[in-house]
């Protein structure tokens, strides 16, 4: 093969796997999931965690599909539990769940 052959080769390569890499990226490109708004983000749980990975917060559904926002201290010993339907709406607890404060 002459130098100039391979040297077209080359080219014609390189230009065709341009060519192909924007097609096939806009070809292929990922739509927007139809439950979702384009500004917006979707989701059952919402966890805050530290730089150790342990939740901090929460913001979620329980089992029984009672929504909720938890925030767990530092130490792990009190949780603040706002929760529209529950019986107490604001509960501060301790680690063990004994209820130390609360309001209806």
């Amino acid at each position: 093969m002459s130098r100039g052959r391979f040297g077209f080769l080359v080219a014609v390569t390189l230009v065709g796997s341009i060519i192909g890499g924007a097609l096939g990226g806009w070809w292929l490109a990922p739509s927007p999931v139809k439950a979702q708004k384009t500004n917006g983000v979707n989701a059952e749980e919402f966890l805050l965690l530290d730089t150790n990975g342990k939740a901090r917060a929460g913001l979620g559904l329980d089992k029984n599909g009672e929504v909720g926002l938890v925030l767990t201290s530092r130490d792990g010993n009190r949780k603040l539990a706002l929760s529209p339907d529950d019986r107490f709406v604001v509960k501060l607890s301790d680690q063990g769940g004994r209820i130390l404060w609360s309001a209806p």
